[in-house]
């Protein structure tokens, strides 16, 4: 038997894997920090062998709560992912399964790889109705590649849509895919009316150089971006930079920040009602965003999410929280689970890069209907 991971978005350590009964593995932090939770291997040869493979360092990830009742995921061709019996014990991250061909792949999430953002990029690009955009070079060297979807006109809203900031949150950019394909759809009613009445900004992967390194959350210095907005570094955190830089000259009058929450097993909507002067109509905007998604999809709630901040107390280096208040704009953070959504379990393969996707044409319905009621 053999474990590897010296591949796009590749993480772990071999501890030992003499043994199918007890292999042992560690996750890798992120670069110049002592996080970590994103896993993503392959096991060769042990194809019809009972395997347990044990994270023994899971109990000291930055989320040991989100290992209770999470199942990974795995995947023979890299393209169809499912669970398998998971389970977390005594601070290790406990997998049992008998694999049925000797190359399998397991992960956290199923991974959103490089060469398919590249894939997406370069379609996307040949379109004539999207200009691309490359903002700028990250540590690493690698592009970060904004789309564009429509001309500024008078009365027309300029809404940003932005995913994985944090790099192991892949769940956001099988979103973004949904979202561009449904944007594109000649076919939808909805998309051909916010093209008629918006300028779409859509940063497909703000995080390029985490995702291939296999990081959960940082970039190649260890920057957590979405704690980077409200003083950019370029030599730090570059990849906000030019997205501020942008943003200043376009303006944003709608801002969607893409994200997974690895413990809650729901679809929830962060706002930034802490700012410093939220308003009566800034609450009326969320709101009325939270009802019409609410509306458009049961994959969504309102019951679970995370704890308003009190008034005047957000967190301004949060980019949601940021455009906010420097934007005056709804602006609001999109979570989705890393485990089930409980809302609507599917046990086989819980939340997915499926659903994800599927979910996405929801969130485009409720900014129509609050642009039908005048919300933006």
């Amino acid at each position: 038997m053999q474990i590897t991971s010296a591949f796009d978005s590749g993480n772990i350590e071999v501890v030992a894997c003499d043994h199918a009964s007890d292999i042992q593995l560690k996750i890798q932090t992120d670069h110049n920090t002592e996080k970590f939770q994103w896993f993503h291997f392959a096991l060769h040869g042990a194809g019809q062998t009972p395997c347990q493979l044990k994270l023994i360092n899971a109990g000291e990830a930055a989320y040991p709560k989100a290992w209770q009742d999470y199942q990974a995921v795995a995947s023979y061709d890299r393209e169809t992912w499912f669970r398998v019996d998971t389970a977390y014990q005594n601070g290790q991250l406990i997998i049992d399964h008998t694999p049925a061909c000797d190359l399998i792949y397991f992960a956290y999430f199923a991974p959103y790889l490089a060469e398919r953002h590249r894939d997406l990029i370069a379609v996307c690009q040949t379109d004539e109705r999207l200009q691309y955009h490359c903002l700028g070079l990250t540590p690493d060297g690698q592009s970060l590649d904004l789309l564009q979807l429509g001309e500024h006109a008078p009365g027309k809203k300029v809404c940003w849509l932005i995913a994985r900031q944090h790099p192991g949150e892949t769940m956001a950019q099988w979103w973004m895919e949904g979202c561009i394909d449904s944007l594109l759809d000649e076919s939808n009613a909805v998309s051909q009316a916010l093209r008629a009445q918006c300028v779409f900004y859509l940063v497909p992967n703000m995080n390029p150089d985490g995702s291939r390194r296999g990081h959960l959350r940082h970039n190649a210095h260890g920057t957590d971006l979405n704690r980077a907005w409200r003083s950019p570094d370029l030599a730090t955190s570059p990849e906000v930079a030019y997205v501020r830089q942008k943003m200043e000259q376009t303006g944003v009058d709608f801002f969607l920040d893409v994200h997974g929450d690895e413990e809650l097993p729901y679809n929830f909507i962060a706002g930034a009602e802490g700012i410093p002067g939220w308003t009566a109509q800034h609450q009326a905007q969320l709101d009325g965003f939270k009802q019409a998604l609410l509306h458009a999809s049961p994959e969504f709630q309102t019951q679970h999410g995370y704890p308003f901040d009190a008034p005047g107390q957000a967190n301004l280096d949060i980019g949601s929280n940021f455009i906010a208040s420097h934007f005056k704009c709804l602006s609001m953070t999109l979570e989705m689970p890393f485990k089930d959504n409980d809302a609507l379990p599917n046990p086989a393969v819980g939340w997915s890069p499926e659903r994800a996707a599927a979910f996405a044409p929801a969130s485009l319905q409720a900014l129509l209907r609050c642009l039908q009621h005048a919300l933006l």
